[in-house]
């Protein structure tokens, strides 16, 4: 079966019917999360060696195009989801990509956060204020990161840090959400259509192995400019902007020249 049959079974049978309760009574489409999964569109764009779809950001766009056009909750956990998974894809482990592939695993992004004293100011992507100190194999992050969606609903979040050893950049992570002392708001806070649980996650601090480092330390503002980016706004172009709220909603997505001709010059 082909992936728009998939996803147009799920839309009838569940995503439609659950829409008016989930964005009028905000409450998060676990249902529709379930169906897609079980669809393989969780794990749409997952190598098929993994199981997954082996399919690309066209085709990514295009579910998120139609889901939102009947549930914007839904339409921006899978934002989330997927610009996720294109980091997981090239720097996760063989395990998530295989859950995510199942339909088991729902990524988010977990990377905007406010710097010192400007609470209530989003910062940029690329500029990650939290720290991560490392001892033997466990990496305790610290940071209180804003509109992540899926918060508290998620089953990891691809996490942003100041490196543990390089000079400069930013570093990532896959954070389990089961982790011991992530915090959610009981009532999202932030912003996101209805039912996406876009919310603030608190981390004071996470510990994570230090294996849970996605690509190099330091190189996480490439990934994020190379790879986080382009998913984010190609999803968001592909339900007109307005439709739908970002995955990291009201954050600067377009670095400034000083960002890109750093990486220019790396």
């Amino acid at each position: 079966m082909s992936y728009r049959i998939a996803l147009s079974e799920v839309l009838s049978t569940v995503i439609t019917p659950s829409a008016e309760v989930t964005g009028g009574q905000g409450r998060f489409p676990r249902g529709s999360v379930t169906a897609l999964g079980g669809a393989g569109l969780l794990g749409l764009t997952v190598s098929t060696e993994f199981g997954g779809g082996g399919m690309g950001l066209p085709d990514a766009a295009e579910v998120v195009a139609r889901v939102a056009r009947v549930c914007p909750a839904t339409a921006a956990v899978l934002q989330s989801h997927y610009a996720a998974v294109a980091v997981i894809e090239s720097y996760g482990s063989d395990w998530v990509r295989g859950e995510i592939a199942a339909g088991r695993h729902l990524g988010s992004l977990a990377l905007a956060e406010d710097g010192p004293g400007e609470q209530g100011v989003r910062g940029e992507l690329w500029a990650a204020r939290s720290s991560a100190a490392r001892s033997g194999d466990v990496v305790a992050l610290r940071a209180r990161k804003h509109e992540v969606v899926a918060a508290g609903e998620a089953d990891s979040y691809v996490w942003s840090s100041r490196p543990v050893t390089a000079p400069d950049g930013l570093t990532l992570w896959v954070v389990p959400a089961h982790a011991p002392d992530l915090f959610v708001p009981a009532r999202p806070d932030g912003g996101g259509p209805g039912g996406s649980a876009t919310s603030t996650v608190f981390a004071d601090p996470v510990l994570v192995p230090a294996d849970a480092m996605l690509g190099p330390d330091g190189g996480g503002l490439d990934i994020v400019l190379r790879t986080v980016l382009p998913w984010l706004l190609e999803l968001q172009a592909a339900v007109g902007g307005e439709a739908v709220h970002s995955a990291v909603a009201d954050v600067p997505l377009r670095p400034d020249r000083r960002v890109t001709d750093s990486l220019a010059s790396s």
